[in-house]
């Protein structure tokens, strides 16, 4: 086991992967911004390093400062938590060359994954259900293109092959529009992506988003943790989740987690990894595979009772998997909500002073966050402040225990979305498990004025 780590990452997550490293009796060094200099996760480290001022450009995406400063403090390994550098081929190749580790995938995992058209080559291989769509890279003839379409039948959807986060897709609804759409679609992911190579799928009209969460050791060793729905989502950002998926029978969880356990296998993946899927009229359909822990993670923890941060730390070390698939129940259900410093109703970020701050407390109640009063929430970084996240025997009582949690909670200082979310606990159609990835938006259309 590594005797120190650095974690190359802020806010919650940090504080997360620290807790995990107390656990496992290793000391934690955080390498933080000047903006970050007073933040909860530099005071609880056990030491801190200044890598950059608040632009995360010359502090968290630094990749040189980061494997520098690991060096500095006598850190055997790097944690990159989520974001910033977490799907960094670049960077886990520059920290294995430096002679430290990266808890993460290799390189060439993160690299094959983080091309769409070669993961679902790979997923193809592998027997994990695809969408219906081109056989890699749409052809430059459009002859063949107009085909391709026509076999998948409309409507279809361009996808740019290093895309991610929403960007660089497009639907199209009919031929007509085919050709000039994928013309744009390839200028847009040149600009944003640095590649032009885009895919075409079905378009899929009223799909769950349901991921299956993995570990996966050097030893082949490979197990699933159940699935989540994160259909919940505005602009291809996720608001809430859940665990388990409704709807998903104990077989077709046993199917679709074995697939995903398998590519693992075949890839010689290593750590946390988490396959997402489009689910509609009872099948699944493979979109991309997050190499890295996630922000959700908490609710596959809490029904599962698995600490993903600390199998993922001892993966990296050369060590085994704890677990064996035989060991995995799971039990109950939970929900996470994402708490954002954000504007109610334009949802535009809301940076600033935190006057008072009270998370809940109880049974079966777990709040990540990094925030307390006094706290300034600094306008360079993402929204995110906290997850508020419950467990419960069945998903009736979570909602009811997310209502009552989503009550106690109180920030003052700047605005959050707390008040949507309650809301939402109390909206019919969500309250019966009938959502789908289109749902967030319509409902905000329709209850909140932009």
């Amino acid at each position: 086991m590594f005797s120190k780590i650095l974690i190359a990452n802020r806010g919650e997550i940090a504080l997360r992967i620290i807790r995990a490293c107390k656990q496992l009796g290793i000391q934690s060094v955080i390498a933080h911004s000047e903006a970050d200099r007073d933040s909860l996760p530099v005071r609880l480290a056990d030491e801190s390093i200044c890598i950059g001022p608040a632009n995360a450009t010359k502090s968290y995406l630094n990749q040189r400062a980061i494997v520098s400063a690991a060096v500095i403090t006598g850190a055997e390994a790097i944690h990159p938590g989520y974001g910033f550098l977490a799907e960094n081929a670049d960077f886990a190749d520059l920290i294995d060359k430096s002679g430290l580790v990266f808890i993460g995938p290799t390189a060439k995992n993160i690299q094959r994954m983080g091309d769409k058209v070669a993961a679902k080559k790979q997923m193809l291989a592998a027997s994990v259900p695809c969408v219906p769509g081109s056989e890699g890279a749409l052809p430059s003839e459009s002859e063949q293109i107009i085909k391709i379409a026509h076999d998948v039948g409309y409507p279809v959807i361009i996808k740019a092959a290093s895309g991610g986060g929403g960007r660089g897709m497009r639907v199209v609804e009919k031929e007509a529009d085919l050709l000039t759409a994928i013309s744009m679609t390839q200028t847009e992911a040149k600009a944003n992506f640095g590649s032009a190579i885009v895919y075409l799928e079905k378009y899929l009209q009223a799909p769950r988003h349901i991921e299956v969460q993995v570990l996966s050791d050097t030893y082949g060793n490979a197990i699933y943790l159940g699935e989540r729905d994160c259909s919940m989502q505005r602009r291809h950002q996720k608001i809430i989740e859940e665990a388990p998926a409704l709807g998903i029978t104990d077989e077709q969880r046993r199917q679709i987690g074995e697939a995903c356990a398998t590519a693992c296998q075949q890839m010689q993946y290593r750590g946390a990894g988490t396959f997402e899927f489009l689910f509609e009229n009872g099948k699944f359909f493979f979109i991309e595979m997050n190499t890295r822990i996630q922000v959700e993670h908490t609710i596959s923890e809490m029904v599962t009772g698995v600490d993903i941060v600390q199998e993922q730390i001892r993966v990296a070390a050369g060590l085994e998997l704890t677990y064996k698939q035989s060991d995995i129940t799971i039990t109950g259900h939970a929900f996470e909500c994402r708490i954002n410093a954000e504007n109610p109703n334009t949802f535009l970020p809301n940076a600033g002073h935190i006057d008072y701050c009270h998370m809940p407390a109880g049974l079966g109640i777990r709040v990540d966050t990094h925030i307390e009063s006094n706290y300034t929430v600094p306008p360079s970084y993402d929204s995110l402040i906290a997850k508020i996240c419950v467990h419960e025997h069945t998903r009736e009582a979570a909602i009811k225990k997310m209502q009552a949690a989503l009550l106690e909670a109180q920030i003052t200082g700047i605005d959050t979305n707390i008040g949507l979310h309650q809301r939402l606990f109390k909206d019919e159609v969500f309250c019966q498990g009938q959502v789908n990835i289109h749902y967030l938006t319509e409902w905000i259309k329709q209850n909140i004025e932009q």
